[in-house]
């Protein structure tokens, strides 16, 4: 009862030892841009300033970045919130799951190039005629027992399993790399959220003092006016300068309240549970020496790009899908059981059943379903080949944007710290000197408005560079090859920055 089922295995293994032909395009890595850098200009390694305690930040080509960049502002309340939100954030639990469901799918598709194996159990009751038999007595009426195993193999010798199972590890590691962009993502939101509410806190602070000095200031312009020192004119323009500073803040405190709303959405808190701590800048450091990744690097470190490439390479698999389908299939079927008319007479002798057949599927006509399914295959390669240079410019392109910003942000934030230390001087100066009649009340106004200007403009200053380096970290891939407890790793050969 066994020898069939025995013959079948041998001419499975030779069979699977002949299939060694997998049909379509093997898909080949893109090679990295050939360009030596992301912009067209050089980096500016140092600004000087005028200011020996301004520090500007310098970049350093080639140097790695580290996994867990955000330390690197040496906060532990912001180390805290981000380790908070990497356990709670739900959009990244839902890739986590998303990338569960493609490793189960790629085991499920692991399961087409192995035999299928099915045993089979049935009892049946059944009567049968004398006029059927062309007897002249009653029918008999009898049990009949079944039982049996089947065994079926569809030997790919053109690929179509192996290359639909290319397709969907292709998948998976797209999944993957969604998770890792899903990670980065939420990261560089949660330091670029606690940035703009230290921003929004120094604005705050600096409006709240410049209403305080306001306030004095028309309580002294009110003073004078009693004993007709000044008119009333320059009482009403206090007022109003007063009046309009103190209209710029309940502004800021709903902009205030709106991103902690937001970090504690990110974080997975409630906003009513007021779980997350609140952040000033003089709670970060700005970080001096900043990595910059190498450009035929980027390709590898980009989760977008390599979540780009995994698609271009599902899509290759896919024309050696609809290739195969245009050859011939392959099947070896095998079965062995016994029947009987009891269930004690089973596995008896002279009970035996078996049956061993093979069958050959070759497609003739399909009125052109399966040559148009494969150019179809081959223009969908197309697309995801277009998407996939256009996510790498794209790429390339992010990183220059915010090189250039952080140049900028040096030049802007030595210019704004000068502006607001000459306003401050001067706002000093032209209180003295309106004191002893020396200058105008209209000089006194015009240096008020400046120094607040400068203020609030040297606190956003500030904030940016802390935004822009985070923007970078960001830009050049965050540095998961770094890190140990690498979301999706789906236990495959991995690259050699992966190894990193």
């Amino acid at each position: 009862m066994n020898k069939p089922i025995k013959k079948l295995a041998v001419v499975s293994t030779i069979a699977v030892l002949m299939s060694g032909c997998a049909v379509g395009p093997d898909f080949q890595k893109p090679a990295p841009p050939a360009v030596k850098g992301y912009t067209a200009e050089p980096l500016t390694v140092h600004s000087p300033s005028a200011d020996p305690t301004v520090q500007f930040q310098q970049f350093d080509a080639g140097r790695d970045i580290p996994a867990q960049w955000w330390e690197l502002f040496h906060s532990p309340a912001l180390n805290q919130l981000v380790e908070r939100a990497l356990k709670a954030n739900p959009n990244l639990q839902a890739a986590q799951a998303t990338l569960r469901q493609a490793r189960e799918n790629v085991y499920a598709a692991e399961g087409t190039l192995y035999p299928s194996v099915n045993a089979n159990g049935s009892v049946v009751r059944q009567q049968t005629g004398g006029a059927q038999n062309n007897q002249r007595f009653p029918g008999s009426l009898f049990t009949l027992y079944n039982a049996s195993v089947s065994v079926s193999y569809g030997i790919d010798l053109f690929g179509v399993a192996r290359r639909g199972l290319e397709s969907v590890e292709a998948q998976q590691e797209f999944e993957r790399f969604q998770l890792e962009g899903a990670y980065l993502t939420l990261t560089a939101n949660v330091v670029t959220t606690a940035v703009q509410e230290a921003s929004l806190r120094a604005q705050i602070a600096a409006t709240s003092e410049i209403i305080d000095a306001e306030a004095q200031q028309l309580d002294l312009l009110q003073k004078q006016f009693s004993v007709g020192g000044v008119s009333q004119s320059s009482v009403l323009a206090q007022q109003t300068a007063l009046a309009q500073t103190r209209a710029n803040l309940p502004q800021l405190e709903k902009q205030l309240t709106q991103i902690r709303n937001q970090l504690s959405a990110l974080a997975g808190y409630f906003p009513s549970e007021n779980g997350v701590a609140s952040f000033d800048l003089d709670m970060l450091q700005l970080p001096q020496e900043l990595p910059v990744s190498l450009p035929s690097k980027l390709v590898e470190q980009r989760p977008d790009i390599r979540a780009a490439e995994s698609q271009l390479h599902a899509a290759s698999a896919q024309i050696g899908v609809a290739t195969a389908n245009m050859f011939p299939q392959l099947t070896l079927s095998a079965g062995a059981g016994s029947v009987a008319n009891s269930a004690g007479d089973l596995f008896s002798a002279g009970s035996g059943i078996w049956s061993v057949g093979a069958g050959l599927l070759q497609p003739i006509f399909r009125g052109g379903t399966l040559l148009h399914q494969k150019r179809a295959a081959v223009a969908a390669y197309d697309a995801a080949a277009a998407q996939y240079r256009g996510v790498v410019l794209s790429a390339f392109k992010d990183v220059a944007n915010v090189l250039d910003a952080l140049q900028s942000d040096n030049r802007i934030f030595a210019a704004q710290t000068a502006a607001a230390q000459s306003a401050a001087d001067s706002l000093d100066i032209t209180r003295k000197q309106y004191q002893i009649g020396a200058a105008s009340y209209l000089g006194l106004l015009n240096a008020q408005q400046a120094y607040q200007q400068t203020r609030i403009a040297l606190a956003q200053a500030r904030a940016s560079r802390y935004a822009d380096t985070a923007a970078l970290f960001q830009s050049l891939g965050g540095g998961w090859w770094n890190r140990d407890d690498e979301p999706g790793q789906t236990g495959h050969q991995t690259t050699g920055v992966d190894k990193q």
